[in-house]
Formats: structure tokens, C-alpha cells, sequence
């Protein structure tokens, strides 16, 4: 019999103080699909308290959750093949009791939905069958490859949640741009807002009606063509990285959403077919004050692109 067949109540306890709710049922509505989770609060079915929420609540101790009946139908276990398991096992760079770090390839998004049958959390829950939680810290867009955080403690994701939140961890991206990146400019400092389109894709745009964003940018190398920047984005919006670039007159290559399509095949002669946007560096101090600082280098292909343009810079 689904344990979801009939209406139940969950109390919160302090173990999940402060968490969304929508995170919250994704996790105890495991195998449950997000557009059904989603809808459970969109159309008021689930119920905080005797009320409805938004999805973007915070939990609370002491809540209570009404959870309504879900059909085992709507039940949906997403399979992985081993060739995938394989790879992520292959790409952690960094695990404790506590927390895995993985270079997330390109391509692949962090988790499943709007479209998207499966994404690394649902890999990593089961290469890490025996962990009972498993949630990801931040996340990062789908094309963009490199190091991104999961947590496999509660305690975990709340202490780096919190360093989040301030100057805590520090994330470092490399980036190929479009033309010569001027010495000077080491900032970019301007407000983004989301704005989804009629077809449901979500764009980023420069607003004064946005949220306050601050990217900070400086040369590692130069081209003839193109400038290799490493980005630090102090502010954690959607896209932030990208929309900045294009705002500061640079666009990434092989950006689909915010690039330019004559850099892109210029790119793409190189070999560089994909987004050029890599997490290359991540530090931060643990709960009891041990400093992590992981790397992850650039691709095969990417780092070939390099050379051509090396190359072709010196002639």
C-alpha cells in the first residue's frame, strides 16, 4: 500500500527549522514527480497550520503539515543507468560524513523537472543509497559545468546555507568572453530581474526594478578574439554570471540564452560547442572552523579551445 494514499499530518521539528516547503515535500514525497509537488501547493491542497502557502515559505517547529492523498499512480521512480552512475562517482572531488562535492558536468541539470526526467541530486541519491538525506546546497544552470555542493546532513546544509547567505564561501568561475576585457573594469554591478517569457523559459535581465547584484571579474588571459575572465559572483542570482558578462558588452560562448551567434561559431571552429562557463574553485570553513578549497580543471575540450586560440593570437 503507498504510504501517500491516505491525508496525514507531519509536525515540524527543529531538524528542518527554516526550510522551504516545497524542498521539504520534494524530499518526503520522494519518487513523487515536482509538478505534481508544485501543484499540491499551487492549487491549496496542502495545507501549514489549517492555511495555505506559498512555495517559498520557511518552515517553522511546531508547524503542521496536512499532506493530501497522492495516488501510487502519480508515484514515478526515475532509473538511472550505470554508464551515469559510473561518471558522477567518477567526478567527486571532495566527500566527509557530512558533505560531497561534485564537478557536474555540462549538460546535465541539477535536479529533474520543467522537462527534465533526472538530474545529479536523483543520480547521487542513488550511488549514496544508504544516505537518508541528501540535498543540494546551490545550485548551478545546466550547461555550466564544475563544482557544486550536496549536503548529507541537515546540519550541514544549514551552517553552509548560512555562509551563503553572507561572504562564506567562496566560488570562483572561468569564463570565455567575447573580445578584449578591459583591465579596469573588475566589477559589474547591476540589478537583475527574472522575467519569464510566453513559452515558460525563464530569462535574467538588468533592471533597476531588480535585485542588487554584484559580480566581480578579472583577466587571466587575453586573446586576440576573446578574454579567459575568472568571475567571483558575490550575489547569487539566476544566470547572474551571464546576464553581467552580456551587460558589460562581453557575452560567454556558446551561451544559447545571452550570447552572441557570430562568437559562438567562432568558438565552435575551435571546438568550443558548449556553454563556456566552468566552477573551477570553491572554498569555505566547516562548522568547526577546518578550511575546504577544492579545484576542479577545465574539460578536455574546452582546454583544447584554448590552444587553437593561443595559437592563432601569437599569428
Amino acid at each position: 500500500m503507498n504510504k501517500f494514499d491516505k491525508p496525514h499530518f507531519v509536525e515540524i521539528d527543529a531538524s528542518h527549522d527554516g526550510q522551504r516547503i516545497d524542498n521539504f515535500l520534494i524530499t518526503y514525497l520522494k519518487g513523487v514527480p515536482k509538478s505534481r509537488v508544485y501543484r499540491l501547493i499551487r492549487k491549496g491542497e496542502l495545507r501549514i497550520n489549517k492555511k495555505r502557502c506559498k512555495q517559498t515559505y520557511r518552515l517553522q517547529v511546531g508547524d503542521l503539515v496536512r499532506i493530501p492523498p497522492i495516488r501510487a499512480t502519480e508515484k514515478v521512480e526515475v532509473s538511472v543507468n550505470a554508464e551515469l552512475k559510473t561518471l558522477i562517482e567518477q567526478r567527486v572531488v571532495f566527500e566527509d560524513n557530512g558533505l560531497i562535492v561534485i564537478n557536474k558536468p555540462s549538460g546535465l541539470a541539477v535536479h529533474g523537472g520543467s522537462g527534465v526526467s533526472l538530474g545529479l541530486i536523483e543520480v547521487v541519491r542513488q550511488i549514496r543509497p544508504l544516505e537518508k538525506f541528501v540535498e543540494l546546497v546551490h545550485r548551478l544552470d545546466r550547461d555550466t559545468s564544475g563544482l557544486i555542493m550536496i549536503a548529507k546532513r541537515r546540519s550541514v546544509l544549514t551552517h553552509l546555507h548560512a555562509l551563503l547567505r553572507g561572504d562564506g564561501v567562496d566560488k570562483r568561475y572561468l569564463a570565455l568572453v567575447k573580445g578584449k576585457w578591459s583591465k579596469r573594469k573588475t566589477k559589474v554591478d547591476a540589478p537583475l530581474e527574472k522575467n519569464h517569457l510566453q513559452s515558460g523559459e525563464r530569462m535574467v535581465r538588468v533592471s533597476n526594478s531588480g535585485k542588487e547584484s554584484l559580480t566581480e571579474f578579472q583577466i587571466v588571459e587575453a586573446f586576440d578574439e576573446a578574454t579567459l575572465v575568472e568571475a567571483k559572483p558575490v550575489t547569487g542570482r539566476t544566470h547572474q554570471i551571464r546576464v553581467h558578462a552580456q551587460y558589460a558588452g562581453h557575452p560567454i560562448a556558446g551561451d544559447v540564452k545571452y550570447g552572441d551567434r557570430g562568437f559562438d561559431q567562432f568558438c565552435a571552429n575551435l571546438g568550443i560547442e558548449r556553454l563556456f562557463l566552468h566552477a573551477w574553485q570553491l572554498s569555505f570553513e566547516t562548522s568547526d572552523g577546518e578550511l575546504v578549497k577544492v579545484e576542479a580543471p577545465l574539460e578536455e575540450t574546452l582546454e583544447a579551445g584554448l590552444q587553437k586560440l593561443r595559437a592563432s593570437s601569437k599569428g
